[in-house]
């Protein structure tokens, strides 16, 4: 019997994993590019480093390997998928350690799926392995109080360190970790070896990109300025706060039963300081003004906890034939909505649902305004057409001046749009955005600029003999919307002087000290 019920627990696990995948590929309509991140994170893979700007080197390598399964949409989407997937497996065992039944696990993953965690794991960046690391250090902390057994300690430190170098958010996940434990019984816990040599292994793992962030001057902290003053200004804390529930739509319900039960169930009076660390890093993200998806990695504990919780309240008598209106009122609100949630619908046909985008808040952008469309949707349009605008201004230059020639964008978006889309058939778009300062070719000689963006600014005009608009970008909804495409000839021997003084300037202006004093 044991067996039986096993094997349909693995079947019904693999029956949600793979939907999940195949879910991830069905919610986003053809029309759509990929998101303008992803092109910048699909470039690291070409300028493998220990570190970079805005994230640390996981990704680049996790580019690699879509580089080397041939770097089409498929694996791009493929991944975060896959990660989503991974997480949904730690919970399916959290539950399980926690007494959860199959309806459980069943509502567990549901709950997951049909959630923001699926809107999450639609784009290629570093927050869906973020989640899965947060996942796992609350899995094992769990293991540990369970069972005081170091080695969870140890694994512990293993995770940190990989998962400090996919995104330095791990870091208040961890400050939370420690800080609940120290206000909690489990303070013992510091007059634990394991703990230090756990900390010792995740510093370990991390220091490649440690070092490179001294080497650098620490542009991660230039990178958080730079943040804090573009788009976390505009985060209200109140929006932070209500967006905890919103993210689980029907499934709300569940995240409260989770609370309900660390505070009420003798049973799970162990794992009180899940719930403490859960306050403490809230607090520390509402004061940091930080997105409010940066605390979805909290979730995944709770969703065990409020799953295995509510099948108990509904285990006995009349109360069990309830469990299938929990899984409605889980699903239901998720289907409705799936085509604001989703990049389902084409661009004109979202736009013409812009009372739904605007009843949950999706139409106001980093930048504080309401527009059109969501931002993550604008910023998956317009890039194939700018690549094509790059490339017929590529093909109207001589084939002996080719060698002689800088293709340079205005943002990292169409930088990395550009090398995606005509990689291999004309030299590598850099801008003065992002990493790509750091991966401008030699500028020795210079007889030809494309440049897609705004025209050149009055500095340079004067030395440039000849500007040819080859096109502007159409498409209204896309957020390059106007984005010129300009060639330009006819150059000064000082525009190579200047753009070498300009890289240079932009470099050390990363350098966390310097940018501070300029």
């Amino acid at each position: 019997m044991e067996l039986n019920q096993r094997r349909t627990s693995l079947l019904l696990l693999l029956l949600f994993l793979v939907f999940k995948i195949v879910f991830q590929y069905t919610v986003v309509n053809p029309a759509y590019d990929l998101h303008r991140d992803e092109y910048l994170h699909l470039d690291m893979g070409y300028h493998l480093a220990a570190g970079y700007l805005s994230v640390p080197p996981f990704t680049a390598f996790n580019s690699l390997l879509v580089r080397w399964l041939g770097g089409g949409e498929f694996w791009v989407r493929f991944f975060p998928a896959l990660y989503g997937a991974l997480t949904m497996v730690v919970i399916w065992r959290m539950v399980c350690f926690l007494g959860g039944g199959l309806y459980a696990q069943a509502l567990a993953l549901t709950v997951f799926v049909c959630s923001a965690f699926s809107r999450l794991n639609v784009l290629y960046q570093p927050n869906s392995f973020d989640v899965l690391t947060w996942a796992l250090i609350c899995w094992l902390m769990m293991r540990y109080l369970q069972s005081q057994q170091g080695k969870w300690l140890l694994w512990t430190g293993v995770v940190a360190g990989i998962g400090l170098l996919n995104k330095y958010t791990v870091a208040v996940l961890l400050a939370g970790w420690l800080a609940a434990l120290l206000l909690s019984s489990h303070r013992r816990i510091f007059r634990e070896r394991d703990l230090y040599l756990g900390a010792l292994i995740a510093l370990v793992l991390a220091a490649p990109n440690l070092i490179w962030q001294v080497q650098q001057g620490f542009p991660v902290l230039h990178h958080m300025n730079e943040l804090v003053a573009t788009q976390l200004v505009h985060v209200d804390r109140m929006d932070f706060v209500t967006d905890q529930f919103i993210f689980f739509l029907g499934g709300a319900f569940l995240i409260v039963a989770a609370f309900a039960g660390l505070l009420f169930y003798w049973p799970y009076r162990l794992y009180r300081v899940v719930l403490l660390m859960y306050v403490l890093v809230i607090l520390l993200l509402v004061y940091m003004r930080a997105k409010s998806y940066y605390a979805l990695g909290l979730y995944p504990v709770l969703i065990a906890f409020g799953c295995a919780y509510w099948e108990r309240v509904f285990r006995n008598g009349w109360n069990r034939y309830l469990r299938v209106l929990w899984l409605a009122v889980v699903v239901v609100p998720f289907v409705y909505l799936l085509n604001v949630v989703f990049p389902v619908l084409g661009p004109d046909q979202a736009r013409e649902k812009g009372a739904k985008f605007a009843a949950l808040g999706m139409l106001r952008w980093e930048d504080g305004k309401k527009h059109a469309l969501p931002q993550d949707f604008a910023d998956m349009l317009g890039w194939k057409e700018a690549a094509q605008l790059v490339m017929q201004a590529w093909q109207r230059i001589p084939e002996q001046a080719r060698k002689n020639t800088l293709v340079i964008c205005d943002n990292y978006g169409q930088a990395g749009a550009v090398n995606y889309f005509n990689r291999g058939r004309m030299p590598a778009a850099v801008s003065f955005s992002a990493d790509y300062v750091y991966w401008f070719p030699k500028l020795d000689t210079l007889q030809y600029i494309v440049l897609l963006g705004n025209e050149p600014s009055e500095g340079y005009r004067p030395l440039i003999g000849r500007m040819e608009v080859v096109g502007t970008v159409q498409d209204a909804l896309a957020r390059e919307y106007g984005a010129s495409v300009y060639l330009l000839s006819g150059l000064s021997p000082q525009v190579p002087v200047l753009l070498k003084k300009g890289v240079q300037e932009k470099q050390q202006s990363y350098h966390w000290k310097q940018g501070e004093r300029r």
